[in-house]
């Protein structure tokens, strides 16, 4: 059988996902404890006028698209800085996490987040932000195996100037070679001469000038060991997790997701509570 023209593996998709860190403007280092949360955001009763306020201030140590975003920032911080009990804090201009009780940090650690760029891909849209407000942890996983989404195989599409098709069962796709490409029992494969071989799950699908995309579940959608050793799940596809890529910890360098070091995430894995709340701001 003929090998099959791949261009990279797909075990090694944080090179992939991996985003090109955004310089950061000159930041302040964020709060140590809920004592420095509440003192570096004033709050009044006039909670306009307190983000307002606070929003100025921040101008002159973070970076904002706008305005309005700076506002919200304010907000949510001022949201966080009155939080009691146990809950984490995540400040994405500071790329840092924070696990607090009351006015004592348990946990202070560094962080990967969201890079905010924008990724266009023919008719369709992917920005990679974390939504700023109160979320809560709905789980937690040891050893968990991603599913990359669409935005990840456009992403790759796009580097390498290929087209992007879905692969689905019970769609077989006829080669340029006279070949099938088709699903059978939960993998990709090629049928020649009346035989199918299943095509290796740790590579990309790509025939010709264009990349398929395996159907979610299959195992050519799986991929082991790049959210790290646990990851803790924050709804609507955001999570906190490890990963391989250590340098990224620090930088704005993710497609949404938080990311951790190794002993950090696994502190929180063993010491976080489904339903504990998360602070983003």
């Amino acid at each position: 059988m003929r090998s099959i023209h791949t261009f990279f593996r797909i075990a090694s998709l944080g090179a992939a996902a991996a985003m090109i860190a955004v310089p950061a403007c000159v930041f302040a280092q964020g709060p140590t404890g809920q004592n420095e949360l509440a003192s570096r955001t004033r709050a009044t009763t006039d909670s306009s006028a307190a983000t307002d306020d606070a929003a100025t201030d921040a101008v002159h140590h973070y970076s904002f698209k706008s305005r309005t975003d700076s506002l919200s920032w304010a907000r949510n911080k001022a949201v966080a800085s009155k939080a009691r009990g146990f809950h984490l804090v995540v400040s994405l201009q500071d790329r840092h996490l924070w696990a607090i009780v009351d006015q004592d940090t348990l946990l202070s650690a560094p962080a990967a987040v969201a890079s905010g760029r924008t990724l266009e891909f023919g008719n369709q849209e992917w920005t990679f932000d974390m939504p700023r407000g109160i979320r809560h942890v709905l789980g937690k996983e040891a050893d968990p195996i991603w599913q990359p989404p669409k935005w990840l195989y456009a992403e790759t599409a796009k580097e390498y100037g290929l087209k992007l098709a879905e692969l689905n069962y019970g769609h077989p796709v006829t080669l340029d070679d006279g070949r099938i490409l088709t699903m059978k029992d939960g993998e990709a494969g090629v049928i020649e001469d009346g035989e199918f071989a299943a095509l290796p799950t740790d590579e990309h699908i790509v025939f010709g000038n264009t990349l398929y995309m395996p159907p979610m579940g299959s195992k050519n959608r799986k991929v082991v060991g790049e959210l790290g050793k646990y990851r803790l799940l924050l709804g609507d596809g955001f999570l906190l997790h490890g990963t391989p890529d250590k340098e990224s910890i620090g930088l704005a360098a993710t497609h949404g997701c938080v990311r951790l070091r190794d002993d950090d995430i696994e502190w929180l894995y063993e010491n976080v509570p489904v339903g504990t709340r998360v602070y983003i701001y």
